[in-house]
């Protein structure tokens, strides 16, 4: 199905095809005639397969210029909100709506001034509940209301907040909700604030043929160099290493880079400065490796990522659905890597039960690193290093 076919507006039809979209992904041709509509609907739909189109569609539709604002998207990171927030303005920008993009860590002044002009906001929840205190975000004139990745903003916490800000809003409105995962808050939010809303499913896990999950059975002290190893041999284009804390993000980064790989740590401890200026050089492949936390798991849209190691494993299936779904994505094949030690196995038992996954055998033999927060830049067995597209030692 193209966007063509739908009744949207010809100067919507005109960005997207300078975006160079023509056909609808799945959650779009599902979701769009819906919310095109003016319905309420949940989607629960997978990291990567177009959602944000299929709410950013309908607000540039409906939205009308100086009329102060009249939609607001919640997402759970401050780098949702800005990569949701550019899309919306992509999709918007012949009607010439005006997106403002609130969230924490960064000066409130041109939040507040950019939000005098707006006749969209999107936002992560306590920024947007700062703004409604300050008097400099009124709610009053909310025609559409979306959800990204609610789920995620549950696990987050922001469950009170998302009631407070929902009862600030017209009762008279469209409300779209969109999420991986359906627990039960999620089901209470749709009894509550919603009206009938349409319930639709797209395909949830990458398909297997598309995603490689393989595990690696080492000793915790030769996890780092299993790591190394592994990048030496894998070659990623762009690769997302996962660690569980902020402290081991930054063990991992150290370690890489004192054996020349390209890695940078990214994690809720920087300033929003410094983690834009990381996400900005790894779109450009400079670095090739970031080391992230599961702040980044939902958070990120980035495209081509070739492979995702778990350095240490994910608490949840979801968690680790959520990871490794920044692979393999839009028809492309990519690897998940997990790197366990003993006391690893019960928990990704439980984790990889539905999926398959294959044990991998090392070719090399890991040598027992101690895990510190500072390493040497010098090391004589240090793998190759990648410039541009070839590697050299």
């Amino acid at each position: 199905m193209k966007f063509s076919d739908l009744n949207i507006d010809k100067r919507i039809l005109k960005s997207l095809s300078e975006m160079g979209f023509t056909e609808m992904t799945d959650i779009q041709e599902k979701t769009l005639p819906v919310a095109l509509d003016g319905r309420d609907l949940i989607a629960q739909a997978m990291t990567g397969s177009g959602k944000t189109a299929a709410f950013g569609i309908p607000i540039a539709q409906h939205i009308e210029r100086g009329k102060g604002i009249q939609a607001i998207v919640l997402t759970p990171t401050r780098e949702l909100a800005v990569q949701v927030a550019t899309e919306v303005k992509k999709f918007s920008k012949n009607s010439q709506l005006r997106t403002a993009i609130v969230y924490g860590g960064v000066s409130i002044e041109p939040q507040i001034s950019e939000l005098r002009h707006a006749e969209v906001v999107v936002g992560t929840p306590g920024r947007v509940l700062d703004h409604m205190q300050r008097g400099t975000l009124r709610l009053g004139g909310i025609k559409i209301f979306v959800l990204d990745e609610a789920d995620r903003m549950l696990d987050m916490g922001f469950i009170d907040d998302i009631r407070r800000i929902i009862s600030a809003l017209p009762e008279k409105r469209q409300t779209m909700l969109f999420s991986a995962t359906m627990p039960d808050e999620i089901v209470y939010i749709a009894k509550r604030y919603m009206k009938n809303p349409a319930r639709i499913k797209t395909q949830t896990h990458i398909s297997k043929h598309l995603l490689k999950h393989i595990y690696y059975d080492v000793r915790h002290d030769e996890k780092l160099s299993t790591l190394s190893g592994l990048i030496e041999k894998e070659k990623p284009s762009l690769a997302i290493i996962f660690c569980g804390t902020r402290r081991m993000a930054n063990v991992v980064e150290r370690y890489l880079r004192g054996i020349n790989v390209e890695a940078k740590a990214i994690h809720g401890g920087l300033t929003q400065q410094q983690r834009s200026h990381i996400m900005d050089g790894f779109h450009r492949g400079r670095p090739h490796i970031l080391v992230a936390t599961d702040v980044a798991a939902r958070g990120l849209d980035i495209k081509d990522v070739s492979h995702i190691f778990n350095f240490d494993v994910p608490k949840t299936a979801e968690d680790y659905t959520h990871r490794t779904g920044r692979t393999a994505r839009f028809g492309k094949t990519g690897k998940a890597i997990t790197i366990l030690s003993k006391d690893d196995h019960e928990s990704f038992r439980k984790i990889i039960r539905h999926i398959e996954i294959e044990r991998g055998i090392l070719d090399f033999k890991p040598v027992p690193v101690r895990m510190q927060s500072s390493y040497t830049h010098s090391n004589r067995n240090a793998p190759r290093r990648r410039f541009g597209n070839s590697w050299e030692r």
